[in-house]
């Protein structure tokens, strides 16, 4: 299962173009464009093409807090401290509606992975949802008594997270519209939530300098990384789902390995505090963005086995990323290859049929292989608490003797 580690990420390009720190980054889904957003009131549509011209979109009369192209990408979204929402159509003309959607800064805006939804978070210390169409507001999630400074739908669209000054990670039922559990871990303010691809987890990046991550059906905690020296601002989840990238003002990007539980790698590439961090909607890119101006583009390398299984297996990718692991799709692609050589002599859709079962059956072995090695993981983290505490009551039973003779 676990994808052959080649090379260390590298950092591919940088561009230079924000008068101010950078405050969100984010790619276009076929990796063409890459949009910006700073302190300096713009946002940034950045071609991937060697030569091309950036377009710099002026509207906003405040900080752009945070970017999002739609999953199509055909608009992008971006919030300010204007609080406003702007919808922009990435082209040349760079047009682009707008409405008040907050009565303080908008922090956070995010779509659903359908397109049809926009979820914002703002200083008002609200959540509210907005359809994408003609931008009508249609509820106010209120229970934070603090800044909000992030929100996301989970990818099927049932819930939303969201990420607060009042130090609690929050999730909601988008039907029912209520707060199904908070949860207060953190000893700091948090900044950034995002949803594990599978939906079953998410991650939280706190001022507390850490990063954590929690079941959101047994709502308990399953990961804690304590590897900044320094406030986490921002993450993102690899579509595999097996590594989160990280960026803090310790001015490092960290790549986390959540399968084996442990820091893989640590990248310095801005002067000064990393302030935000994507993966592209295919894994093989990263951006990341700072408080020296910079935006930087850097290619993942450390799993090509996904790369290649993607470029194989297009077809089975959804809209919000929720791919397999590499391995899995590796096999997957062999498979059905295999399956179209045996079956030549029969009718095109029976081999259609049995080629999407084999697919469907190869990624459900690809997940419960995903499902085993984390399970045998925690058993391994049981025994050793298990171990320690054995070892805690041993001396505890010692010194209470010792204090008795």
């Amino acid at each position: 299962m676990a994808a052959v580690c080649l090379e260390d990420p590298t950092l591919e390009r940088h561009f230079k173009g924000h008068r101010d720190a950078v405050t969100s980054v984010d790619f276009s889904l076929n990796k063409k464009q890459l949009a910006s957003g700073s302190m300096d009131s713009c946002l940034m549509i950045w071609s991937m093409k060697p030569q091309m011209r950036a377009y710099r979109f002026v509207g906003h009369k405040d900080a752009v807090m945070c970017v999002q192209f739609s999953p199509s990408g055909h608009l992008v979204a971006s919030g300010s401290r204007d609080k406003t929402v702007r919808l922009w159509i990435p082209s040349l003309k760079g047009e682009s509606t707008v409405f008040k959607a907050h009565t303080a800064t908008v922090r956070s805006v995010s779509f659903s992975s359908d397109g049809q939804s926009i979820v914002t978070a703002s200083d008002d210390k609200t959540v509210k949802v907005w359809t994408v169409h003609r931008q009508k507001f249609l509820f106010s999630l209120s229970q934070h008594i603090n800044w909000v400074r992030c929100a996301r739908f989970s990818p099927d669209g049932r819930l939303i997270v969201s990420s607060s000054d009042d130090k609690t990670v929050k999730l909601w039922d988008k039907t029912s519209r209520e707060c199904i559990h908070s949860f207060c871990e953190h000893a700091g303010f948090v900044n950034h939530v995002d949803f594990h691809p599978s939906g079953t987890c998410i991650a939280a990046a706190g001022t507390d300098s850490t990063v954590k991550l929690w079941d959101v059906r047994m709502n308990r905690l399953l990961q804690h990384y304590q590897v900044h020296s320094s406030v986490v601002n921002s993450l993102s989840f690899h579509p595999s789902g097996n590594y989160l990238v990280t960026a803090s003002n310790d001015s490092t990007l960290k790549i986390l390995d959540l399968l084996e539980g442990r820091l893989l790698y640590t990248l310095h590439g801005h002067q000064g505090p990393a302030t935000c961090v994507a993966f592209s909607r295919s894994g093989d890119l990263f951006a990341s963005g700072g408080s020296d101006e910079q935006v930087m583009v850097w290619k993942t390398n450390f799993d090509a086995d996904y790369g290649d299984a993607l470029k194989t297996q297009k077809s089975c990718s959804t809209v919000d990323g929720s791919h397999h692991t590499g391995q899995s799709e590796m096999d997957t692609g062999i498979h059905h290859k295999k399956t179209k050589t045996q079956d030549s002599g029969r009718s095109h859709e029976q081999q259609e049929v049995e080629a999407s079962l084999a697919n469907t059956l190869e990624h459900i072995m690809g997940q419960l292989d995903v499902l085993t090695q984390t399970v045998s993981i925690l058993e391994q983290r049981l025994t050793l608490t298990e171990d320690k505490l054995k070892e805690c009551l041993e001396n505890q039973q010692k010194i209470i003797q010792n204090k008795t003779n």
